[in-house]
């Protein structure tokens, strides 16, 4: 008798549209809704890491945005808002928490007085070389069941997928 793992809930389903739909391969369900899973579990292990540091998801995607650039760096909010990937809206309601939290400022732009840059504050700088530290720490806790080449194997195929939705 063989050792083999419990069957998931992803399997059990599949099994399931077997029996009642025999004309149709569900298959790429095994791929496709163990995706969704995960990613739904992902973001309650990412999130939760963010709120230690008071931050939702989106306050820490700003701030990780400005942060990356480099330097004392500035955006504006169509800039952040095409590299967050959100709407203009979306942006500028994450800024204005942000603000009002004393990690992002508004500048007047050099080039044009009536446009504004979004700056992180020396505490938002602060706050967010601390928490992504912790949110690296997090990303290689959650990684650690996959042996590199697994991780490789994976990074390869997600890379693909998100190639032919154009994302």
């Amino acid at each position: 008798m063989t050792n083999q793992a419990p069957r998931d809930r992803a399997e059990e389903i599949v099994e399931q549209w077997r029996r009642e739909r025999p004309d149709l391969d569900p298959t790429p369900f095994l791929v496709i809704g163990r995706l969704h899973r995960v990613a739904n579990a992902l973001t309650t292990e990412l999130t939760r890491v963010y709120a230690e540091y008071g931050l939702g998801e989106g306050e820490f995607d700003v701030l990780a945005t400005l942060r990356r650039q480099g330097g004392d760096c500035a955006l504006t909010p169509s800039d952040l808002a095409d590299q967050t990937v959100v709407t203009s809206g979306a942006a500028t309601k994450r800024v204005d928490r942000l603000v009002a939290l004393g990690y992002v400022e508004r500048r007047p732009s050099g080039h044009d007085g009536r446009s504004r840059l979004v700056a992180l504050t020396p505490s938002g700088r602060a706050l967010i070389d601390e928490a992504f530290t912790a949110h690296m720490a997090n990303e290689e806790r959650l990684l650690s069941t996959l042996s590199t080449s697994e991780r490789t194997g994976l990074e390869r195929g997600l890379l693909a997928l998100a190639r032919s939705f154009g994302v």
